[in-house]
């Protein structure tokens, strides 16, 4: 039979439906609802006011995000251990034992795990689990011989040779760390390190077993250092010495002619110098035997005696001088050391030693290691209910709140708690700015957010040595004191205050209001900043000029008399003053149109031309500015922060409003002495000399008109 569907329950806010997820059974039949209508469909793990551990225990790929599949598959996982998944959907500080459902095999390991938690605490007689208890799980990993990792550490070793051993193994081949935080080894170290002493082992064996590869014994590796490092320069002697048998010619020229000594002669020499290095070891000659004490090379004499104490003596006794054949002789006798280091294998417990590797293999501790790591293993079960425990305690308090900022936007538009997304409250220009998101890059983040049609002031807060950014929406009053490098003050969640600075302003409407008067706040912002030029112009031309005339009367000579203006052209200027005539006759014209319109109209349709011709100029920018405040939509907003908001959550006008507070006295303040002692006397002569002016207007319209349709 199918299964009957779900009842589902819709709330309308943002100008959308949002589904209600106020039960478990809501929560079981999430993998049910179509994802078209969740608002988001994914979010980022960090930069929300959530509990991150709660959030990366959902996010099972580890990405950073959490998407709805993993929301999905967490209730899931929780509903199957609880016997009653409202618990999950209202939330709960902790999680009581008694819902815990034993009747599964999970359930019953994960509340024996939860009864081994409070006992490790000190608790047995607790009949809950909280957060608190099971968030140091490290802590309770420590107090375990086995934590079920595979990972074996000294502390779990009772023999102590078995430990020292495990102790070596750390020294050659590194260590990992187990649940507890302690430094361990896996069953591949063991494996590893073993197969490497074994086979370190083979090797050391070859030359106790042969005679010929330790020629002088326990003394074989310095005598063989010693004649390791003349070889090459004896073997070059004797091959001199051969030459010259073949050729008596070349027994002069091949130990360096008296040009060669006399390249040196100029020099400041040392017995380890270079050139005299280079020079044969002896006088060659055919037939010549190497001395051994007396003629040798200066730059070798140290080599050729460590070689001769340590190598000639051992071996052939006392010697003054080294023939051709006792050398070839010597050199045969180390050929199988040589051969044999040449095999020696590449490991990391060589530093270990022979014989403490020899020990190592033969007491059976590779056994005894890999039977501990075993034990350790199979408490894998066991010990996973722990993290499992943790888990549930999470997912009980937090998973019910993440569903009702993630499906649904509920804490956001109702006004319940804040949503996930809001960082805190900002306070600046007289107001308090609910909507302010964390964001890493001001400039990245404001290339999507712009497009959320809502005023944005991007703030830098620091807390002593911390600092963050947010972006704070301010949906309600004006702009017009809104600039870059203005100060205010930011609460976080937690309720701490950081000193908060405007770095960057994405300008767009906030009120209908601000619109009607931004055409005049602009003109007169506009004539303001003429007259300010205009006035700075004169007051730069008065001063060059009266500098230029005082420093022209120092330094030049009288001015010769000048001419007579020339005689007052009356023709020339009667027909300027014609056209100033017929301009004023014009506007005069012009305004007395418009005036003698206004007095026939009737007293009550004045009023309606004077809002018509308000609307004129500012209707365009309402309307505008009523269009983009419908458009405002919080989706770029998170967007921007790596969510995937899956719905148009619009910010309509009544809820902007309430996302910025402004400045109101207290309910039931006295308003007392509200007169400012200081405020500017208002002066009642502009009102004079606009009355004048209207009257003066109203006259000339009248004998205007009365001229012109005279």
């Amino acid at each position: 039979m199918n299964r009957k569907a779900h009842e589902w329950r819709f709330f309308r806010a943002g100008g959308f439906d949002q589904v209600r997820i106020d039960t478990g059974a809501d929560l079981l039949a999430l993998g049910d609802l179509d994802q078209k209508l969740w608002v988001a469909l994914s979010c980022p793990t960090r930069g929300i006011e959530f509990d991150a551990h709660t959030l990366d225990l959902i996010d099972s790929d580890n990405d950073g995000h959490v998407r709805a599949p993993e929301v999905i598959s967490a209730v899931n996982w929780a509903a199957r251990l609880l016997k009653d998944c409202d618990l999950l959907a209202k939330g709960s500080a902790t999680l009581p034992l008694v819902a815990i459902n034993e009747a599964t095999d999970e359930g019953a390991k994960l509340l024996a795990a939860a009864r081994h938690i409070l006992v490790s605490l000190g608790k047995p007689e607790a009949d809950s689990v909280s957060a608190a208890d099971t968030t140091d799980t490290a802590r309770l990993m420590a107090g375990l011989r086995f934590n079920g990792d595979g990972i074996i550490a000294p502390a779990a070793v009772e023999d102590a040779v078995t430990k020292s051993v495990l102790e070596s193994i750390i020294a050659s081949l590194g260590s990992v760390t187990d649940a507890g935080g302690e430094k361990g080894v896996t069953k591949d170290l063991v494996e590893r390190f073993f197969d490497q002493a074994r086979e370190f082992d083979t090797w050391s064996l070859r030359a106790e077993q042969d005679q010929a590869i330790l020629c002088l014994k326990e003394d074989t590796q310095l005598a063989a250092t010693a004649w390791r490092a003349v070889r090459t320069k004896v073997d070059d002697y004797f091959t001199r010495c051969q030459m010259a048998a073949y050729d008596a010619r070349a027994a002069l020229p091949l130990s360096r002619s008296i040009e060669d000594y006399q390249q040196l002669a100029g020099k400041e020499l040392s017995a380890g110098a270079s050139e005299v290095a280079a020079f044969p070891l002896a006088l060659v000659a055919a037939g010549q035997s190497l001395p051994l004490r007396n003629g040798i090379n200066p730059a070798w004499s140290a080599a050729i005696v460590a070689f001769r104490e340590q190598v000639v003596l051992p071996l052939l006794g006392n010697r003054d001088q080294l023939s051709a054949e006792e050398w070839a002789d010597i050199s045969g006798r180390f050929a199988a050391y040589e051969g044999w280091l040449a095999d020696k294998p590449e490991t990391q417990v060589e530093a270990l030693g022979s014989a403490h590797l020899r020990m190592v293999l033969s007491g059976g501790h590779e056994l005894a290691l890999l039977e501990l790591i075993a034990q350790d293993t199979a408490l894998a079960s066991e010990v996973e209910a722990i993290a499992s425990v943790d888990r549930l305690v999470h997912y009980v308090r937090d998973l019910g709140a993440l569903v009702n900022n993630f499906v649904s936007f509920r804490n956001f538009y109702t006004g319940v708690d804040k949503a996930v997304f809001q960082a805190g409250t900002l306070y600046l220009d007289g107001r308090s700015c609910e909507l302010c998101i964390k964001v890493d890059d001001a400039g990245k983040h404001s290339t999507l957010a712009n497009l959320s049609r809502v005023c944005l002031v991007y703030c830098e807060c620091v807390n002593g040595s911390a600092k963050q950014t947010i972006a704070a929406a301010f949906t309600a009053g004006d702009s017009d004191q809104l600039m870059v490098g203005r100060n205010g003050i930011f609460y976080d969640r937690k309720g701490q205050d950081w000193n908060a600075t405007i770095i960057r302003i994405l300008e767009h409407p906030i009120s209908i209001r601000q619109a009607f008067w931004s055409p005049y706040k602009r003109a007169g912002k506009m004539i303001g900043e003429q007259l300010q030029k205009f006035a700075a112009a004169r007051s730069q031309a008065a001063e060059t000029k009266l500098v230029t005339s005082a420093l022209e009367a120092g330094k030049a000579p009288a001015e010769a008399p000048k001419a007579p203006p020339p005689p007052f052209d009356v023709g020339k200027f009667a027909g300027i003053f014609a056209a100033i005539g017929l301009a004023v006759g014009a506007l005069g014209t012009a305004l007395a149109s418009v005036l003698t319109g206004l007095l026939d109209l009737r007293w009550w349709q004045m009023p309606l031309v004077l809002i018509g011709a308000l609307l004129a100029v500012s209707g365009p920018s309402m309307l505008i500015a009523w269009f983009k405040l419908k458009q405002r939509n919080l989706g770029p907003l998170l967007d921007a922060n790596g969510w995937a908001v899956n719905a148009r959550a619009r910010i309509n006008i009544p809820f902007g409003t309430s996302l910025t507070g402004l400045a109101r006295l207290p309910e039931g303040a006295s308003a007392l002495h509200m007169v400012d002692p200081f405020a500017e006397k208002k002066q009642r002569w502009p009102y004079y000399v606009g009355a004048l002016l209207l009257i003066g207007m109203a006259w000339a319209s009248w004998h205007w008109s009365a001229l012109l349709f005279r």
